[in-house]
């Protein structure tokens, strides 16, 4: 039979009706991921089509899963945190909700003091076991929406909770029924799909829970949780291991609006932003993460890079203040306990920071050359250099014209004849088996021995 799918613009055999497929043994799919071998990616080379939905945006969950791979935060850290991510999302809602969790009197509180902020953006939400009990939380909070998880793959559903599929299916429905019938909106987190019988189980699932949305006239969202970072986006990788065919069979297959589709990754194999981003490309409009990237094992999608990204796929910044990222960092590194890794992009102390002569060299010439963008205008991070050996005569020039403010017309050249006298000086040092990089104060002291007229100008720490 054909119809006319007004999405397309065009006239489309009817789909096969995907039915829940309940099987008697677990699909571990062995022969992609043996376990005591590398996952494999195979291919069956079936290319579907890049669908980007009209509007994107960025949700997060550094309260409930960034907040596991930390000592847990305090209410006002989580309040602080908070409202740094609602000056960075700004007031059109790139950042459109962050979820909490509601098991811990803290929690709860923390969670009430964000709302009395009275911020549009972002929204709070929650997260939820797939139990009636848990709901009641949902219900006290007076929340609108709540995520529930629903984990997906057979690993989870025979392993996990020791179930069969029907009956994995019958309790998330359970579930998902009381959230409609109190007027919520559910948010259905399917954990592990892509290590998930797609067609056997993903699929049914989602077209059940778009019928039971259109019979409440309440939107019921999907969360595709790529849980251990399996996802791939090769074109013609075969699933459930393909990001772009998850989204595009969760928008064709189970006719779920782009607008309730989100992803969220993880980066066990190095590809948490690359996924997102073919999420976003292939039909999702809420990509998932955390600030930093923070999460259990390897982390989650960093927040910041999404912002970055989103800009890229949109040339427009919509309100985000990307400064912001900025003093997010500082604030968790000096609050958190928690040391960013200095080479992590955009946040790390080092990330726009150069240690090669010839780089230098470059930057102090014009900073275009070396650093990826105006980091001082966009994230308030001025290009910088670490002073070794081999840092070189423009190396030490351009620390001294950086990090001293120097300005313009007033700027050293390296060629200065006591600039060859500091790098005499750091050539000595490591010529004697030192390692680390020289110090701000040990710079200081020998600009005031070799250049005292650029003693006047005061390091920025």
């Amino acid at each position: 039979m054909l119809k006319f799918n007004k999405k397309r613009g065009m006239l489309e055999p009817e789909e096969y009706s995907y039915e829940l497929q309940d099987v008697a043994k677990p699909n571990l799919f062995r022969d992609t991921f043996p376990y005591t071998d590398i996952p494999k990616i195979p291919f069956n080379n079936r290319i579907v089509p890049m669908n980007p939905p009209e509007e994107i945006w960025i949700t997060d969950t550094t309260f409930r899963d960034g907040q596991q791979a930390l000592a847990p935060f305090t209410v006002e850290q989580i309040i602080d945190l908070y409202e740094l991510m609602h000056k960075l999302g700004g007031p059109n809602g790139v950042i459109k909700q962050t979820e909490f969790f509601l098991y811990s009197d803290k929690d709860r509180e923390a969670l009430k003091k964000c709302q009395e902020k009275g911020h549009r953006y972002p929204e709070i939400t929650s997260w939820i076991r797939a139990t009636k009990s848990d709901f009641k939380l949902v219900k006290e909070m007076g929340l609108k929406e709540t995520g529930i998880l629903t984990s997906c793959s057979d690993y989870h559903i025979f392993l996990k909770l020791k179930k069969t599929r029907r009956e994995a299916l019958g309790m998330y429905l359970d579930v998902v029924k009381a959230a409609l019938d109190e007027g919520i909106i559910p948010r259905c987190h399917f954990e592990d799909i892509t290590r998930a019988d797609f067609y056997g189980f993903v699929i049914p699932f989602a077209r059940a829970l778009m019928k039971l949305a259109r019979e409440a006239k309440i939107p019921i969202k999907i969360r595709a949780c790529d849980t251990l970072g399996f996802g791939v986006a090769y074109p013609g990788a075969a699933l459930p291991r393909n990001v772009n065919g998850i989204m595009y069979g969760l928008t064709t297959l189970a006719d779920v609006p782009s607008e309730w589709l989100e992803w969220h990754g993880h980066n066990d194999f190095y590809r948490g932003l690359t996924n997102a981003t073919f999420a976003w490309l292939y039909g999702c409009s809420g990509i998932n993460g955390t600030l930093l990237g923070i999460g259990e094992r390897t982390g989650n999608t960093p927040l910041e890079a999404l912002c970055i990204e989103y800009i890229a796929l949109r040339g427009d910044t919509n309100g985000l203040d990307l400064s912001v990222i900025t003093e997010i960092a500082r604030y968790i590194e000096d609050n958190l306990g928690y040391q960013i890794p200095p080479m992590q992009p955009f946040v790390g102390a080092h990330f726009n920071v150069t240690r090669a002569g010839i780089h230098a060299d470059g930057l102090l010439k014009d900073e275009e050359i070396y650093n990826v963008f105006d980091t001082q205008k966009i994230l308030n991070r001025p290009p910088d250099v670490a002073i070794t050996d081999r840092s070189g005569l423009a190396g030490i020039a351009f620390w001294i014209n950086s990090q001293l403010n120097v300005p313009e017309d007033k700027k050293v050249d390296k060629s200065h004849p006591g600039i060859a006298k500091i790098k005499d000086w750091i050539d000595e040092q490591f010529s004697k088996g030192r390692v680390n990089v020289v110090s701000d104060d040990e710079m200081l002291a020998q600009i005031k021995k070799h250049i005292p007229e650029y003693s006047k100008y005061k390091v920025k720490f």
